[in-house]
């Protein structure tokens, strides 16, 4: 569906949109940072429309973020969306991964280099945690969901195994405990 003429982007805002959430977002926050500004913000994407890009994305190669921004390039202009979405979204942290190896390869030897690499560390953490409680809040609702989610954490977290084994573990509950129930034929 795509979005109505009235709120049709230019390939000029399709950019600047993209490139503001490259420029300012950090870590995993990328998906929240699209679906704030896609969904509620500029209003190009309904929620439904959000959730149907980033499964696909989840499921390509790459990076999500990158996947979802050109799932909804596409949406909003076509292929030439899709084009501005990945560039906005991908050219601020070329820049600034460039600009900051320089700097790193000049200062990493310097002791508050090495503080402030810790301190963008736990930032991160807390951007990771942040998108799966705004993304992931439907299914902590569910007692289903949330037992896998405890279990995943528990196995990985304390008992160190390893997250394919976990998956290759808990797959196959999940797949049949969260099965959609057929209904009898008459």
């Amino acid at each position: 569906m795509q979005p109505k003429a009235s709120n049709r982007p230019t390939l000029a805002q399709i950019f600047t949109a993209f490139a503001r959430i490259g420029a300012t977002s950090f870590g995993g926050g990328l998906v929240a940072y699209l679906r704030d500004a896609l969904v509620d913000e500029k209003k190009w994407m309904d929620e439904e429309e959000f959730l149907a890009a980033l499964e696909i994305g989840q499921t390509l190669p790459g990076l999500n973020s990158v996947n979802v921004s050109i799932i909804a390039g596409r949406h909003l202009a076509g292929p030439l969306g899709a084009i501005s979405a990945a560039a906005g979204i991908i050219l601020p942290g070329v820049l600034a991964l460039v600009i900051l190896g320089l700097l790193y390869d000049r200062f990493r030897h310097n002791p508050e280099v090495a503080a402030a690499l810790a301190g963008v560390a736990a930032a991160a953490v807390g951007l990771l945690l942040q998108v799966t409680l705004k993304i992931g809040a439907k299914q902590f609702s569910n007692l289903k969901d949330l037992f896998f989610l405890v279990a995943t954490f528990v196995m990985v977290a304390f008992f160190h195994v390893s997250l394919p084994t976990v998956l290759f573990l808990v797959a196959p509950v999940a797949i049949i405990l969260c099965r959609p129930k057929t209904e009898p034929k008459q």
